[in-house]
């Protein structure tokens, strides 16, 4: 059995039934072919925020766009930062043999065009 999909539309019009016209949400559940708690959180969704409620398919509120954009970043900032750690830490064996690390800069450094800012590379020199 497939899931089913209601328009915006669809479940504005479910909530005003119930809040406008005073009908009991177990009878306009009923009458609408829906289970009462789908119906008591779309009340409950549009009354805690009505401009953002039933965003549609795919789109997301403000909210949820900026959470999901700051945990690219944090994963992105720790896969960077767990490179350059590894490569200040460890020698061609995989152990500290007293390397020295200098930065190569952004201009020299071979970056992928993805990238949108050029991060400094680390360039092992002068292994004991």
């Amino acid at each position: 059995m497939q899931r089913r999909k209601f328009s915006r539309e669809f479940k504005l019009e479910a909530v005003r039934l119930v809040k406008d016209r005073g009908v009991a949400v177990a009878q306009a559940a009923r009458d609408l072919d829906l289970h009462e708690n789908v119906l008591r959180k779309w009340v409950r969704e549009l009354s805690s925020d009505p401009q953002h409620a039933f965003p549609g398919y795919g789109q997301m509120k403000p909210e949820s766009r900026e959470i999901d954009r700051l945990r690219k970043e944090v994963a992105k900032l720790k896969a960077e930062r767990d490179i350059l750690k590894k490569a200040a830490s460890t020698g061609p064996s995989g152990r500290w043999h007293g390397c020295a690390v200098r930065w190569m800069s952004p201009a020299r450094a071979f970056m992928p065009r993805s990238t949108a800012a050029p991060v400094p590379v680390p360039v092992m020199t002068r292994c004991s």
